[in-house]
């Protein structure tokens, strides 16, 4: 018998974060190879889903606070209520504890099936941003708290996401499930840097420095930027890669020009064409993600396919991957320490490449790999789930 899963998420294409690159990679394999995959959430005005697995949405309103997010609203939809009620899911997997959670645990109990929930951010730190208080972002922690509680299996993307999840009040079962990436090997290397190289007008040599990220104040993306305005100051010239977009966006860019670095960094805004995001991390000599905020990081094992080291902060939990001068770099949470790491790391070309190798044959799981896992694991919760 064919399963049917369904994939809930408050994020989903044209908005497209770690999250919901999770979403679409579980769905598209398991769509692709085991089972009928749906993905549920929310209506995004003018755009038309062209995946190969059936996309689901509903009711929907900007979310100021957090563009280019969407605020979803079922409960003012009766169209997606009917459709989810008459598809006979086997299981849900919850990606969010919000909008699209709910949803998925309402549905969950009344077909009588389980859910799990993956514990994907940091929700204290998103609570606190919006609301600047650290009472009412506790409240927040604890709502999300609840519903974990209400799910019938917890994952988390890594051993360090769980210590979070704990420090969050969570005292129940927990499992890691890993996270992977899509990039395939690359061809043509020649052809691949070649288009880099034009579509962000870098010269073949240059020293090139990449993020690829939400544009959140939450990445660390101020202590970033001052990094930079060191690194020009000591004399290295680079230039600095920003993908991704998000609501700090202007902010930043106007940090960018008071710290005249306007002629070394370069905002791209969001690529959804895959092919051409892996070239650009092709390109980069090496991959700055000073986040404290990610649980996982999808983009340092992007970076990784493509030979590209990470520098990340020590001790984050994005730093869990990461063995240091091995296959990534550690770094402390500080402006002039960061951009002194840099400059020590640029200063062995050998050694940067060696390590960017060792990122790819260490750091990278594909997707595949990953949802084979995912599937096993499903069967098995649906067997228990039937039994008890």
């Amino acid at each position: 018998m064919e399963l049917v899963i369904g994939q809930f998420n408050d994020s989903f294409q044209p908005v497209m974060d770690g999250v919901a690159n999770v979403t679409r990679n579980y769905a598209y394999w398991l769509n692709n190879k085991y089972a009928q995959a749906y993905v549920i959430t929310p209506r995004v005005p003018g755009y038309t889903d062209v995946e190969e697995f059936e996309v689901l949405r509903y009711f929907s309103l900007p979310l100021i606070l957090r563009s280019p997010y969407r605020l979803g609203i079922p409960q003012l939809d009766r169209t997606i209520k009917r459709q989810i009620r008459n598809i006979p899911f086997n299981i849900v997997h919850a990606h969010s504890p919000f909008s699209s959670g709910q949803l998925a645990l309402q549905l969950a109990r009344k077909k009588g099936i389980p859910i799990v929930a993956t514990f994907h951010s940091k929700f204290y730190d998103d609570f606190k941003t919006v609301v600047k208080s650290h009472q009412i972002a506790q409240l927040g922690v604890k709502i999300v708290i609840n519903f974990f509680n209400s799910v019938d299996y917890v994952w988390t993307v890594n051993q360090a996401s769980v210590e979070t999840l704990r420090s969050y009040g969570y005292t129940g079962n927990v499992e890691v499930m890993y996270n992977g990436n899509d990039f395939k090997p690359i061809s043509d290397l020649t052809q691949t840097l070649e288009l880099a190289n034009s579509q962000l007008t870098v010269y073949p040599n240059e020293l090139v420095f990449l993020f690829v990220g939400q544009h959140i104040w939450q990445k660390n993306l101020r202590m970033l930027v001052h990094s930079l305005k060191h690194l020009k100051q000591r004399g290295t010239n680079f230039k600095m890669i920003f993908v991704g977009k998000g609501v700090a966006e202007e902010e930043l860019k106007k940090m960018v020009s008071e710290l005249n670095l306007s002629e070394r960094v370069r905002f791209m805004g969001m690529i959804t064409d895959r092919e051409l995001l892996k070239a650009i991390f092709a390109r980069a000599n090496l991959f700055l993600f000073p986040s404290l905020y990610d649980t996982g990081g999808i983009v340092i094992q992007e970076a990784a396919a493509v030979n590209c080291p990470s520098i990340v902060i020590a001790n984050s939990n994005a730093a869990e991957q990461i063995e240091d001068n091995f296959n990534g770099f550690y770094a402390k949470d500080d402006p002039e320490l960061f951009a002194q790491r840099i400059i020590q790391i640029i200063g062995d070309r050998k050694k940067l490449i060696e390590v960017g190798q060792n990122a790819q044959k260490t750091i990278c799981k594909p997707w595949e790999n990953i949802v084979d896992q995912v599937y096993q694991r499903y069967i098995e919760i649906i067997d228990d789930y039937h039994t008890v």
